[in-house]
């Protein structure tokens, strides 16, 4: 049986924006039926791909197919085979939820009574059927979100890109927003998801690629990706500043592991390849000490330390320059 090719592909795209490179030679390739994680700091270049591979930007150099049609040859075909959630609901807000959906159904050609139904459908399958006769302009951000990608699915699209879609979501809204991808995924359609939160991105993503500068610098699973700077970490926070050198001491004997201070956060962190021996080792060599601890725990790595470990930056820094993390690391202490 013949393998089925990748719903996205693309190879050496660029893009320039005057002196600017917003894609500097980007590649990539998305398997059909999958949740395909974009992620990268500001100004990464995440929405430019997104842009190009959805006919909206043209690449200045490389090329890009998206469900096997040329995204510059033929940009009507690759139009009808997707969907485009951007990072803002799009929605006529003076309009009903039921008013958006018949009105793109009818944008897209739908014949009124196939425009009713489909929109009635959508409704449904996105919780809204309640809220279909309101105005959109009082919807909350989770609803609204949902109506935009209800919008995005009225021709049910192969491929479907979301540009940072759960951006300012509270919590209950980007869990209702993340279940909604994993049934369309089910249903057989391709997901394309930028996104800054690695947590969004370990829910949903099948595999993952880290952009920086417009040029791909990771990619794999979310936990390769979480590898690659290091896996789990064990966390120590003390009450009392002056104990963070003579705690990271302890730590770093006990498990023979250099051990990274955070000043500003009073906490000392430590790779933590076995979960349970690094916290046992850690709760018996703090035993009997005369530091007073706040918290000890062991967790995934943050979104931000990813980043910073990958690309130098933390996510909120769209300059290229470097962030000050107030932190320094030391090596085990000898016995």
């Amino acid at each position: 049986m013949a393998e089925e090719p990748p719903a996205v592909r693309a190879e050496g795209l660029r893009k320039n924006y005057g002196r600017t490179a917003a894609l500097d030679g980007l590649d990539l390739e998305v398997p059909a039926g999958t949740v395909f994680g974009l992620l990268g700091p500001n100004g990464a270049g995440k929405t430019t791909a997104v842009r190009v591979l959805a006919t909206l930007l043209r690449p200045d150099a490389g090329r890009a197919e998206v469900a096997g049609h040329d995204v510059v040859r033929h940009p009507d075909r690759v139009r009808a085979a997707i969907g485009l959630t951007g990072q803002y609901a799009s929605v006529d807000e003076l309009l009903t939820g039921r008013e958006n959906l018949v009105m793109f159904a009818r944008l897209y050609g739908l014949d009124p009574r196939a425009a009713r139904e489909r929109a009635e459908e959508l409704l449904a399958r996105f919780d809204l059927a309640d809220a279909a006769d309101r105005r959109s302009d009082g919807y909350s951000g989770g609803m609204r979100r949902r109506l935009d990608l209800a919008v995005s699915l009225i021709q049910r699209p192969r491929v479907l890109f979301l540009d940072e879609p759960t951006t300012g979501l509270d919590p209950r809204s980007r869990l209702g927003v993340w279940e909604s991808v994993r049934t369309l995924v089910a249903a057989g359609t391709t997901v394309v998801l930028t996104t800054q939160y690695l947590e969004e991105a370990d829910r949903l993503a099948d595999t993952v690629t880290v952009i920086d500068h417009g040029r791909t610098i990771a990619e794999g699973t979310p936990d390769t990706l979480r590898s690659r700077v290091g896996g789990d970490r064990l966390d120590v926070v003390v009450r009392d500043p002056a104990d963070l050198s003579a705690v990271a001491g302890l730590l770093g004997s006990a498990l023979d592991a250099p051990a990274t201070v955070h000043r500003e956060e009073q906490r000392i962190s430590l790779p933590a390849p076995d979960r349970l021996a690094a916290l046992t080792g850690a709760v018996r060599a703090l035993e009997g000490a005369t530091a007073a601890i706040a918290d000890i725990g062991v967790r995934r790595p943050g979104l931000d330390e990813v980043f910073l470990a990958l690309t130098g930056r933390d996510t909120d820094s769209s300059t290229g320059t470097t962030t000050d993390t107030g932190h320094e690391t030391a090596g085990p202490v000898p016995a």
